[in-house]
């Protein structure tokens, strides 16, 4: 018997604006692609995956994009412990980090966080 997939909620118009402005942002930067899959879109540095964004369903933390950041330095893994908008799991042993938007100032954070994975995946390819 198969393990039942969790099911995924669907997001609110306010994220999904939310989702299409990262995504907008992140794809003119350099060597970025984007693929569609499960009402998700992921953000891809060359062949290295770096962040998925929702498109019309939610990671199992509502509201949240999820952002892969493999060894943060001890600066960065501080600040990803002390904000409450940031919960983390190991997927695969990678270290994913889900990011709650709650406000359109969050956004400015979220781009952040998505420049620091990016880089981080810029090192890994």
């Amino acid at each position: 018997m198969k393990p039942k997939r969790p099911k995924l909620p669907a997001i609110s118009e306010q994220v999904k604006a939310w989702s299409a402005a990262l995504a907008t942002e992140t794809a003119a930067w350099p060597d970025v692609n984007m693929k569609s899959f499960f009402g998700f879109t992921a953000l891809y540095r060359g062949g290295m995956i770096f962040a998925v964004l929702p498109r019309t369903r939610s990671l199992e933390v509502p509201d949240s994009f999820a952002f892969k950041f493999d060894k943060p330095s001890s600066r960065a893994h501080a600040r990803l412990k002390q904000d409450p908008r940031i919960t983390a799991a190991e997927v695969q042993k990678a270290r994913w980090f889900a990011f709650v938007l709650r406000c359109d100032a969050d956004l400015h954070d979220a781009l952040e966080w998505l420049g620091k994975a990016y880089e981080a995946a810029r090192r890994k390819a």
